[in-house]
């Protein structure tokens, strides 16, 4: 346990609390899990081994979990089991297929681990002996996208045109259900226990390595000496810093610990409306930054269709929650460089860095 965080009243919500994080391995899983190391937390992780070498987790301190799980999501027993061992005052649920283009591959798959896995954590929720807050992490994806220059707000339809868009909606809906018929102060009798999702998506930061992900793509190639082939320049997306959505994630946390809100919501995390950046915007910063690189443009797969634009409005966590973006675009992407030309051996320190930087 490091106690570095200590002045925000979010950071004061997990000192000392236990906090179960799905997905831990993850991208956003683990630099979710060095924030609320550094705000003095007791992490226990669940996940499936990370898929890729040389990212975030490899790097964190072993002091960063007070236990860990090295287990599917899918696997219920085993879940419960951990969890109900572990006994939560938070729960985070981050573990998923991720990836729009596996899905189109692994439809079966990506529906099992995102659906029923939410199914799975939201079960061992209402297992629990004490009060919980539990948020469900999907994406921005889980919208109805009609690619036109509009930003969507929690209220509007959900949809997915993908089997992982899909599947994400699928998750918002059946967190819904659990909410509506087992969670909330009206279903409370000895134990409360509150249940939110949050949708983000479009993150880069260090230490993602996951394919089909542009800025791995990038950092991949120029590290290779060959040129990136981009599928689609001109498609739009609401880019932010994997800061910016897990800081907005623990700050919904600490709100619907402390209101005790009964009903199941929902809130958005992206960057301001006019820091939308083009896929060619993005990798010609990413190469400036790194300082070499080369790109052009290429042909996407016919089969697998990939939304042109995509946008956010986050006027609720920024009302509700007093959060709102703390970096520009093109200072993600710089972000996000840096970390990755670090040496092996400052990949934690520049991770702390970043981290009390980002929250000071």
């Amino acid at each position: 346990m490091e106690i570095v965080v200590k002045s925000s009243p979010v950071a004061g919500a997990f000192t000392g609390k236990k906090v179960f994080v799905t997905g831990h391995t993850g991208f956003k899983g683990s630099w979710l899990s060095a924030m609320l190391h550094l705000m003095g937390a007791e992490v226990y992780g669940y996940a499936l081994a990370p898929e890729h070498e040389g990212g975030l987790y490899d790097f964190l301190p072993a002091s960063t979990f007070n236990g860990e799980e090295i287990a599917d999501i899918r696997n219920s027993k085993r879940l419960m089991q951990k969890m109900l061992e572990f006994n939560p005052d938070f729960i985070f649920h981050l573990a998923a297929q991720p990836l729009v283009l596996r899905s189109y591959r692994e439809p079966a798959y990506t529906f099992e681990v995102n659906v029923m896995g939410t199914v799975h954590v939201l079960e061992a929720l209402r297992g629990l002996s004490k009060d919980c807050t539990c948020i469900v992490i999907t994406t921005d994806k889980v919208y109805q996208n009609q690619e036109r220059n509009y930003y969507y707000a929690e209220g509007d339809t959900l949809g997915g045109y993908d089997p992982y868009s899909a599947s994400k909606a699928s998750a918002e809906l059946v967190a819904g259900a659990y909410g509506n018929a087992y969670l909330g102060e009206k279903h409370a009798q000895e134990y409360r226990k509150i249940l939110a999702t949050a949708r983000a998506g479009n993150v880069i930061g260090g230490g993602d390595w996951s394919e089909f992900r542009i800025l791995p793509d990038i950092i991949r190639s120029i590290e290779r000496g060959e040129e990136l082939n981009v599928r689609n320049p001109n498609a739009v997306r609401p880019w932010q810093h994997v800061l910016e959505p897990v800081w907005g994630y623990l700050c919904l946390a600490a709100y619907m610990q402390k209101s005790g809100q009964p009903q199941t919501t929902a809130f958005n995390f992206g960057p301001e409306a006019d820091d939308h950046l083009t896929v060619k915007e993005l990798v010609e910063s990413a190469i400036a930054s790194y300082g070499s690189g080369k790109w052009t443009s290429g042909a996407a797969d016919p089969g697998m269709h990939e939304a042109g634009l995509l946008q956010l409005n986050v006027d609720k966590a920024r009302m509700v929650l007093g959060w709102q973006p703390r970096l520009r675009a093109q200072q993600a992407v710089q972000w996000s460089v840096e970390w990755y030309k670090q040496p092996a051996s400052e990949k934690w320190q520049f991770t702390r860095q970043q981290i009390l930087k980002y929250l000071s």
